[in-house]
């Protein structure tokens, strides 16, 4: 053999050009953020669909218009960031409409027939909606009750502790220092702030979202309820305290449920035991659209922010242009149809 062959050094091999994202990689992203891609696109839709004022103006774009949607979508917005860690760990609560009925009926009962302050009234509706959904998750993961089933019972429960707490009735709210009047505390709920503009559930709901996604994000609590919803038998295996993480996601879902019932009497002066029919629909509705599977494991509270939003524009703009209201609940029903349709079609990890 000659020296030349001993000596024949291996020549360098040419780096790979870099690689574009794969096709997986894009659908995912697109996934992933459909609920912010669909509000752009409602959005932009409700600018070219509105009608013009008297001066051109797009009716849409005012200011009061705007803040008309947030305030509008307030109550379920609330309700659905509770509902959404009950659906990222698989689960579903149907009570959440019921339980707002009772809150609200609770809130009138104690301001306006039990003379109870705004502070007490408000912490003992809130303990009410927590101690609810903590006997409903108690059901599911200690009974191994399916909670479809525990929560169209709540439903039924909730609605009828309403009626008997109330005798049946709407409990009006009128506000003053005599009695049977409710604080003058309590009817801020119905104003606005910030000169005027801002309206105060909006900004309730803005706190309340914040909070849920600062917690999301940081406490180890997040990460047991993807692990739950993804596979809960492998999460047990893991360590993860299923059943204390279950419990506690139906509490976080009443306890909004019933801080969305205060937010309905205050913005209304009244509490009816009929208050929040079929707002559970509407809530499911805004975490789907935002884009958290109900199978659990995939979805973000940033995300069902966005739904919400979504749906309450989509209400507004049909609002005015004067949509029928049968086809505003169809053309509701076939986005909501399509959002969930979409969540077939994401590729699996």
């Amino acid at each position: 053999m000659s020296e030349q062959t001993h000596e024949r050094e291996a020549s360098p091999s040419a780096p790979e050009p870099p690689r574009g994202p794969s096709r997986r990689e894009v659908a995912e992203t697109l996934f992933r953020f459909q609920s912010f891609f669909g509000l752009v696109a409602v959005f932009l839709a409700a600018i070219v669909l509105s009608p013009r004022g008297d001066d051109g103006q797009i009716l849409f774009l005012t200011s009061d218009n705007l803040f008309n949607i947030v305030r509008a979508v307030s109550e379920i917005g609330i309700i659905a960031v509770g509902l959404t860690f009950v659906i990222l760990i698989g689960g579903i609560d149907l009570s959440v409409g019921s339980v707002l009925g009772l809150a609200a009926v609770g809130s009138a009962v104690l301001l306006v027939n039990d003379d109870f302050g705004v502070l007490l009234a408000a912490l003992l509706v809130l303990l009410i909606g927590l101690i609810f959904g903590v006997l409903q998750g108690a059901a599911v993961a200690l009974l191994g009750v399916q909670a479809f089933i525990v929560t169209l019972a709540g439903l039924n429960i909730a609605r009828g502790l309403a009626r008997m707490w109330s005798g049946g009735e709407t409990v009006q709210i009128s506000y003053g220092d005599g009695e049977g009047q409710a604080p003058m505390l309590f009817s801020l709920l119905g104003e606005r702030t910030f000169g005027g503009v801002v309206p105060i559930p909006a900004l309730i709901f803005a706190v309340v979202a914040v909070a849920a996604i600062l917690f999301l994000r940081y406490s180890a609590y997040s990460r047991h309820l993807y692990a739950i919803g993804g596979n809960e038998k492998a999460a047990r295996l893991s360590g993860v305290p299923v059943n204390r993480v279950k419990i506690v996601a139906f509490a976080l879902s009443g306890f909004c449920a019933a801080l969305a019932g205060i937010v309905h009497a205050g913005q209304l002066n009244a509490g009816s035991p009929n208050d929040g029919l079929a707002y559970e629909l509407d809530g499911i509705a805004a975490v789907v659209v935002g884009g958290t599977s109900l199978a659990g494991g995939r979805g973000s509270v940033v995300g069902t922010i966005a739904g919400a939003l979504l749906l309450g524009i989509l209400n507004n703009i049909l609002s005015l242009n004067s949509v029928d209201t049968d086809m505003q609940l169809l053309i509701k029903g076939l986005v909501i149809v399509a959002a969930a349709a979409l969540q077939r079609l994401r590729p699996t990890a």
